[in-house]
């Protein structure tokens, strides 16, 4: 549900959606002007995580400021405090959780969009110098490719590993799952056995999302699963030596907040730790080199 400044939200919405696009030129309304957008990230959420990492590919730290909030949400309704005006302002009488990422626009103090695809593309699209150095992250005629790899990371890992560490499921329900999760693994791994990234050479927005789904799935997934489990996942040698070697790119690892991830994980999973929690896959913070980013207040 879109949500449009001056209407109320139904108290009923979970989570608002604001779809608010940067256009080319004044006429759109919200168009691109240096340092008049700013993102409202916090690191230990996975889509957050792929903004920042892609804000840092397109070199855009000058031009779009980010606003790093704290791992864990702080406000009542499982929201940032820090977003609340800024959600007020955006739509009347708005009573739900202050989520982020946000883009939000400073010149008027509201927001332009919660919805990460349509960030991701403004990004790319429409900040950035167009330099020799910028990676094209959403190449011409690759947009069925990239729909086929966002599918696999969204329902074929993230979805059905959730389903897979689920307290009380049944056993089939469990292995159906888990065949999913191992299907999508294996064309990952097919994939990276003769290419160096997802859709070829190049790097492109769908090695971010790739990337930042292997996170997940070892630092925050990986603890509701049996070592068998673990060990079936770990037998990819192609796509975990890809996971290491992005890992090391600057714009990738220095955006880790791995205790942030665990913080945010312990404070809201209601599942159980099962064998798998001790066997990690990667030691990202040796892989990464991390910076560990500031907490802010």
């Amino acid at each position: 549900m879109s949500v449009t400044p001056g209407k109320a939200v139904p108290s009923s919405l979970s989570v608002a959606s604001f779809r608010g696009r940067i256009g080319r030129d004044a006429r759109s309304g919200h168009y691109a002007v240096p340092r008049r957008y700013r993102l409202h990230l916090a690191l230990s959420c996975r889509h957050c995580l792929r903004i920042a990492i892609t804000h840092s590919l397109l070199g855009l730290e000058d031009t779009l400021p980010v606003t790093l909030l704290p791992a864990v949400p702080d406000g009542p309704d499982g929201g940032h405090s820090a977003l609340r005006l800024m959600y007020e302002a955006s739509a009347h009488r708005y009573a739900g959780p202050t989520a982020a990422p946000v883009l939000g626009d400073d010149w008027s103090g509201r927001i332009v969009s919660t919805h990460t695809p349509d960030i991701l593309r403004d990004l790319d699209r429409r900040f950035g110098s167009g330099g020799p150095d910028r990676p094209v992250l959403h190449p011409c005629g690759a947009e069925r490719e990239m729909e086929a790899i966002a599918r696999l990371c969204e329902r074929g890992i993230d979805d059905a590993v959730q389903r897979a560490g689920q307290p009380g499921a049944d056993t089939a329900a469990r292995d159906t799952a888990l065949g999913t999760v191992f299907g999508a693994l294996d064309a990952l791994e097919r994939r990276l056995a003769v290419r160096k990234h997802v859709l070829g050479e190049e790097l492109t927005a769908s090695d971010v999302q790739v990337w930042v789904t292997l996170v997940w799935l070892d630092t925050v997934h990986r603890q509701h699963l049996d070592a068998a489990a673990v060990h079936r996942i770990t037998d990819h040698p192609h796509l975990w030596a890809y996971a290491r070697r992005l890992a090391a790119h600057p714009a990738f690892g220095r955006h880790l907040d791995l205790g942030g991830i665990a913080r945010r994980h312990h404070a809201h999973c209601q599942g159980l730790e099962a064998a798998g929690a001790a066997v990690q896959i990667l030691d990202w913070a040796t892989h990464a080199r991390l910076r560990t980013p500031a907490e802010p207040g």
